[in-house]
């Protein structure tokens, strides 16, 4: 019997009481609010208007695996055609594509919000 078997208890039990303790905290608040007469309306956060999660989430994850498919078409051009070591050229790009994948999704989403809105 090792430590590991001691960790991730702990781990999960931590991750468990911080969760219990949050919830349980909101809703007595909430619950005290509700008996003082407040309105239900400041339970809501943020923008009514902003667009729905998954189209967000599918196209940051689409364009983030464009951006290492294409990091990888490159590098692929850069390590035979001109020469550039494999481990340099491969990481290289493929973080950098990735990036300005995740930087154009981040720009669209921005883009998808504005639509939602007007």
């Amino acid at each position: 019997m090792g430590v590991e078997f001691i960790i991730m208890p702990l781990f999960i039990g931590a991750v468990f009481g911080i969760f219990y303790l949050h919830y349980s905290t909101r809703n007595k608040e909430r619950m005290a609010l509700i008996e003082k007469g407040a309105d239900a309306s400041i339970f809501v956060k943020g923008k009514s208007h902003t667009a729905p999660i998954w189209k967000v989430l599918i196209l940051n994850l689409a364009l983030l695996l464009m951006g290492i498919g294409v990091g990888i078409f490159i590098a692929s051009l850069l390590h035979y055609n001109m020469g550039v070591e494999q481990e340099v050229a491969y990481p290289g790009t493929i973080f950098l594509m990735a990036g300005i994948g995740l930087f154009a999704g981040f720009t669209m989403t921005k883009n998808l919000d504005k639509e939602n809105e007007a």
